[in-house]
């Protein structure tokens, strides 16, 4: 776990289990653990020898961070397809997985703040698992005032 003063004001009992739940359930196929808002973000877990330092780790996860966000603006989008009248609706919004050669990018949204786990190859079931702890934490911090 990397400690450091968190932009976020994630609480450390927060952060603590959030990447307690991503350990658990995604293994040692885990890369990062990112807490991000609309407006600041914060490295919570690095797998060790991923990045020569915080700041070069905090430099290459900013980018990453920036395209998730769009998550936070496609909410009204996404709650428009939730449910239809003719019964075409998919559901409410529960995590999003980006595939790449060697790995994977799943982030979990709860109202005005994200996770983005970063994980090597792997199976895939272990996500949602692994979303729906996040998910959970999330939405307790959230209406917890954290």
């Amino acid at each position: 776990m990397i400690t450091e003063e968190h932009s976020t004001r994630i609480s450390e009992d927060v952060a603590t289990g959030l990447v307690s739940a991503a350990r658990t359930s995604l293994g040692d196929t885990l890369r990062s653990v990112v807490y991000f808002t609309p407006s600041a973000f914060d490295v919570l877990y690095l797998r060790q020898g991923l990045y020569d330092s915080t700041e070069s780790a905090r430099t290459a996860k900013e980018q990453l961070v920036e395209l998730e966000r769009v998550g936070f603006a496609e909410v009204p989008v996404r709650a428009a397809i939730v449910r239809r009248e003719d019964g075409t609706g998919i559901g409410p919004y529960e995590f999003t997985v980006r595939f790449h050669e060697d790995g994977f990018v799943v982030r979990v949204l709860e109202g005005d703040v994200g996770t983005i786990m970063t994980t090597d190859s792997m199976d895939l079931n272990a996500f949602e698992d692994a979303a729906t702890a996040v998910r959970r934490l999330l939405a307790d911090a959230s209406f917890g005032g954290d």
